[in-house]
């Protein structure tokens, strides 16, 4: 016969240990392990550090190339980049800045050392890889320069490191959250850089936690019942303890269905706890709003009350989210503009070129691949969608307006103008007519050539009528 001892059955929680200690007082420095625990374990970590990227990416990038072949163009930029899963690297990339006050994203290809550039019109034949960086990979790279005079100054160097291992600056892009502040060393980075989006919310951050063991204590009484008994004599025998104890086991077993009988003079009632849930609420709105304060996400999210209506309200706090949001993918800016590079010279690549350059010959055929590449790229423009949705109704009329200019521009220039920029501006009225899926289901296709050469009937003079007859 065998047996299995265990010896201890305690869970330990390394989060409630350092939030629980009395030192962590208003100003106290947050450093690079606790910011780990808080983004893990805090209720709240995730809403501060995810919430508002996962709202800024949660509508796509509107990829649009003023170029011919327009639809070819963005459907082999799109498909690329879900590709190379560039928005999940550009994501995880924002966590860690928003975590540690700084992280970074490198990338390689296998048999090409780090410190050397990757030649860009080869990233189409290479098998590339991208590594979101942290402060921990990152140490000694992002300290930072704090002479005044440097050129350097409070910039990263310009070789990024990952575990000592140096990367050429054409491969990696490092991010700080927020401006550095001169000779503040933030322990959460390992560096002079920006500072953990928890720096200034760790107290009430612990405050919280507080509140959810107070939320635990209450739940655990909630259900605990007063029985208000006569009190026993001076002498107390056995048989009036016995009668104590069985009517309290009645009381305990009880439910709904069953009679209890009870002295004239005894009660029984529930704990209350009435003046407790008044001070609860108080103080858990108060945290989140010195939470709120401290970070910089809207009390809002943090309380999930701004979707309640949706953002095509128009409400005044729904505004001030989209805004804010607006910030955080201008935050993003340099990381998309590193993809875009990199996704334009995989997608638009030599091959991509040539099936172009066989299906319109005569656009193409005086041009070599980087002449139609540098085009192609000027022509680039990515947008924001809104967050801000209209309701369908309002849509329809914003687009109806549209309409009525698109058709005044070409009444205006169509008798007056050449037949071929009479095709141009057919052209220009197809685009954005296809701009309007509210308006028209259905996609506006048009053959540019032809209307270039096609010359329009003279119309014949009407019939004069004959002079009447005195």
């Amino acid at each position: 016969m065998s047996y299995v001892t265990v010896s201890n059955t305690a869970v330990n929680s390394e989060l409630m240990q350092i939030l629980e200690a009395n030192e962590i007082q208003p100003g106290s420095d947050i450093g690079y392990q606790l910011c780990k625990l808080l983004w893990e374990f805090h209720p709240l970590g995730g809403k501060l550090v995810e919430k508002p990227i996962k709202l800024a990416l949660s509508k796509p990038r509107i990829i649009a190339v003023d170029a011919e072949p327009k639809d070819m163009l963005v459907d082999a930029f799109n498909r690329e980049w879900e590709s190379l899963g560039a928005t999940a690297h550009i994501r995880d990339t924002m966590y860690l800045k928003r975590v540690y006050g700084a992280s970074a994203i490198v990338y390689g290809a296998p048999n090409i050392p780090t410190t050397e550039p990757i030649d860009p019109w080869k990233l189409s034949e290479l098998n590339l890889y991208f590594n979101q960086l942290d402060p921990l990979n990152l140490a000694g790279s992002i300290v930072t320069n704090q002479n005044p005079n440097a050129p350097d100054f409070q910039k990263p160097l310009p070789y990024t490191t990952a575990a000592g291992q140096p990367y050429h600056p054409s491969r990696s892009v490092v991010l700080f959250n927020g401006t550095p502040i001169y000779l503040s060393f933030q322990s959460s980075g390992f560096g002079f850089t920006g500072r953990s989006v928890f720096q200034r919310a760790l107290y009430p951050m612990k405050s919280f936690v507080q509140s959810m063991v107070t939320d635990d204590l209450v739940t655990f009484k909630a259900g605990l019942l007063i029985a208000k008994q006569k009190p026993a004599g001076s002498i107390v025998n056995r048989l009036m303890q016995t009668a104590a104890g069985i009517k309290r086991t009645y009381l305990q077993e009880g439910v709904s269905g069953n009679v209890l009988s009870i002295d004239i003079d005894e009660a029984i009632e529930a704990l209350n706890l009435t003046n407790t849930d008044t001070a609860m609420t108080t103080a858990r709105n108060n945290i989140i709003a010195n939470i709120a304060a401290a970070s910089d996400v809207p009390a809002l999210l943090l309380k999930d009350e701004a979707f309640t209506q949706g953002f095509g309200e128009g409400t005044e706090d729904a505004k001030a989210i989209v805004q804010y949001i607006d910030g955080i993918r201008e935050e993003m800016h340099s990381l998309y503009k590193f993809f875009d590079k990199i996704v334009q010279h995989r997608a638009w690549n030599k091959g991509f070129f040539e099936a172009v350059k066989n299906k319109y010959p005569e656009t193409y055929d005086n041009k070599t691949y980087e002449e139609a590449f540098y085009h192609w790229q000027e022509k680039f423009d990515a947008s924001w969608e809104s967050l801000m949705e209209e309701p369908e109704s309002e849509k329809v009329k914003v687009a109806d307006i549209k309409l009525k200019g698109i058709t005044e521009v070409l009444r205006t220039l169509m008798p007056v103008i050449d037949p071929m920029n009479r095709a141009m501006v057919i052209e220009w009225a197809k685009d954005n007519v296809n701009e309007m899926p509210d308006m028209f289901k259905t996609h506006l296709d048009l053959d540019i050539d032809a209307i270039k050469d096609y010359e329009p009937p003279t119309p014949m003079p009407e019939p004069k009528e004959p002079a009447a007859r005195d």
